[in-house]
C-alpha cells in the first residue's frame, strides 16, 4: 500500500493531499481511508505543495469600452462551451518575465486555449482566444468572461469575439472574485509547477508551462469540482451521456476526420523567429509515437 501511495504521490508531481490520492488508489482498486493515507504520508515524509500568497494584477486604468458584468458568477453552466473565462498571468524565468495568457472552459475547468509572450499585448491575449475557437467551435452566444485589463478591452479583442458571436463580460472593477475560477487554476498553476522550478530562460518555461496543461492538468489532474475526474475525462463522459439521450446527434460527434482515420499527435516545439508562443492542434503522422495526454497538441510561435 506504501508503495502505490508513493508511486501516486510521485505521479502528481507531489501535488496531491489525501483526499485526491484516496481518489487515485481507488482507481486502482484499493480501498483505504483518508486518515491512513495521512499517517502514511507522515511517515514517508510525504508533503503536498505548499501554497503562496496569490497576487492578482490588472491594468484597468483606461478608457477602452468596459463590458458588463453578463456572467455574473455563474461558475457552473450546463454543458460544455456555454461561458469561458480569461485572464493573464506572470511567470518568473532568470532572463525575465514571461506572460501567460488562458482561456478555461467553465463547465469541465479544462484549458481551452493559452499564448505566452515576454510582454502583455493585445495580441497575446488575441492568440489565447483563436486558439480556444480553433479547438472548440463554440455555438453563438458563448459567454467570454474577463477582467477589465486593457488587453481585454482592446479593439482587437473585442472584435475577435463579434466575429465568433460571443457576448463579452468583465469583471466588476477591482473584484477578482467575478474571475475566482480563472485565479484557481493560476494558484494551482503556480503551487504544483512554477514555484517548483528556477526557470533558466522563456523557452524553458514555456516547455514545462505547456505540459503542465496538456499533460497533467486537463488529461491526469483529479479535480474535487468535477467528482475527481480530469476534464477531459469528464467532458468526454459528459458527451456520451448527451449521446444515449440524443442517438441522432452521433455522427455530429463522432464521424470526423481524426477520429475515422484515428490520428495522434504530440507535443512539438518549432522556434521561427518572433516572440509569441502559443498551443495549437496538429493532427501527426502515424509514424509519431505521442506522450500520453498530448495527443493533437503544438507549440508554435505567432508572427
Amino acid at each position: 500500500m506504501a508503495l502505490q501511495l508513493k508511486a501516486s504521490f510521485a505521479a502528481s508531481g507531489g501535488c496531491y493531499g489525501s483526499r485526491p490520492l484516496r481518489k487515485a488508489l481507488r482507481a486502482k482498486g484499493m480501498e483505504i481511508g483518508v486518515y491512513k493515507i495521512r499517517r502514511l504520508m507522515r511517515a514517508h515524509g510525504l508533503r503536498s505543495a505548499w501554497k503562496r500568497k496569490f497576487v492578482h494584477t490588472t491594468d484597468s486604468n483606461h478608457d477602452l469600452p468596459i463590458a458588463e458584468n453578463v456572467l455574473n458568477r455563474q461558475f457552473e453552466p450546463e454543458a460544455v462551451n456555454k461561458a469561458w473565462v480569461a485572464d493573464i498571468t506572470y511567470i518568473r524565468t532568470r532572463s525575465g518575465w514571461l506572460y501567460l495568457a488562458v482561456v478555461l472552459d467553465l463547465f469541465s475547468r479544462k484549458i481551452v486555449g493559452w499564448s505566452m509572450a515576454p510582454n502583455m499585448p493585445a495580441e497575446l491575449v488575441c492568440s489565447a482566444m483563436q486558439l480556444a475557437v480553433a479547438q472548440r467551435q463554440p455555438p453563438p452566444g458563448l459567454i467570454a468572461h474577463s477582467d477589465r485589463g486593457s488587453q481585454y478591452a482592446s479593439a482587437s479583442y473585442r472584435a475577435l469575439l463579434t466575429r465568433n458571436n460571443m457576448q463579452q463580460s468583465m469583471s466588476r472593477k477591482g473584484n477578482c472574485w467575478d474571475n475566482s475560477v480563472m485565479e484557481r487554476f493560476f494558484l494551482s498553476l503556480k503551487m504544483e509547477r512554477v514555484w517548483r522550478r528556477d526557470y533558466a530562460n522563456h523557452a524553458e518555461a514555456i516547455r514545462d508551462i505547456t505540459e503542465y496543461i496538456v499533460g497533467f492538468y486537463n488529461n491526469e489532474r483529479l479535480h474535487s469540482k468535477l467528482g475527481y475526474l480530469p476534464p477531459t475525462v469528464y467532458e468526454r463522459q459528459w458527451r456520451l451521456n448527451h449521446l444515449s439521450r440524443c442517438p441522432e446527434l452521433v455522427d455530429h460527434y463522432t464521424q470526423t476526420p481524426d477520429t475515422k482515420k484515428g490520428a495522434m499527435g504530440a507535443l512539438l516545439l518549432i522556434q521561427p523567429p518572433s516572440n509569441l508562443w502559443r498551443g495549437s492542434l496538429l493532427p501527426l503522422g502515424r509514424e509519431a509515437t505521442p506522450k500520453p495526454g498530448t495527443e493533437g497538441i503544438q507549440i508554435e510561435r505567432i508572427r
